[in-house]
């Protein structure tokens, strides 16, 4: 078996199709949540559950990740911790993170926290479409398949 799937689980909204997807190329599929976050065991998904803690899953999955993996996740900042160990990122929407778009992402998050502590508004992601999730999926299966490729390179 090739690298896993790594999973910010606790609010991911595409965990079904992380796990077709991880069936489809023999991968391992880790969901990482909180204890708050109720996870079914699956045929090959790892469950983890970690202490309710601010950063507990981000330290696992830190801890965990390795070069050939791959990291989904809505959190810049572990992503761009999982960057720096070679491992692939995707948004629950299926946007790569790079080392080209990272620090801009990040600066646009410090930004819109200032703007909130100063008594500003942002707004929030918006709902999850039936497109958005056809995207991701599409993201995730090209990487996968990339993956695959430039093993033999």
């Amino acid at each position: 078996m090739d690298g896993r799937i790594f999973v910010d689980a606790d609010a991911c909204p595409v965990k079904s199709e992380i796990v077709g997807a991880g069936r489809s190329h023999s991968r391992e599929v880790v969901m990482v949540a909180s204890h708050d976050h109720r996870l079914e065991q699956q045929d090959g998904v790892r469950v983890v559950q970690v202490d309710r803690s601010d950063q507990s899953v981000d330290l696992y999955i830190a801890n965990q990740i390795r070069r050939g993996d791959i990291l989904v996740t809505q959190d810049f900042g572990l992503a761009a911790l999982a960057l720096a160990k070679g491992v692939r990122c995707l948004s629950n929407r299926g946007q790569e993170y790079s080392d080209g778009n990272i620090d801009y992402l990040l600066d646009r998050r410090n930004e819109n926290a200032r703007r909130r502590r100063g008594g500003g508004r942002t707004k929030g992601p918006k709902a999850l479409t039936d497109e958005d999730r056809k995207q991701f999926l599409h993201s995730l299966t090209k990487l996968l398949l990339d993956q695959q490729e430039n093993k033999f390179l």
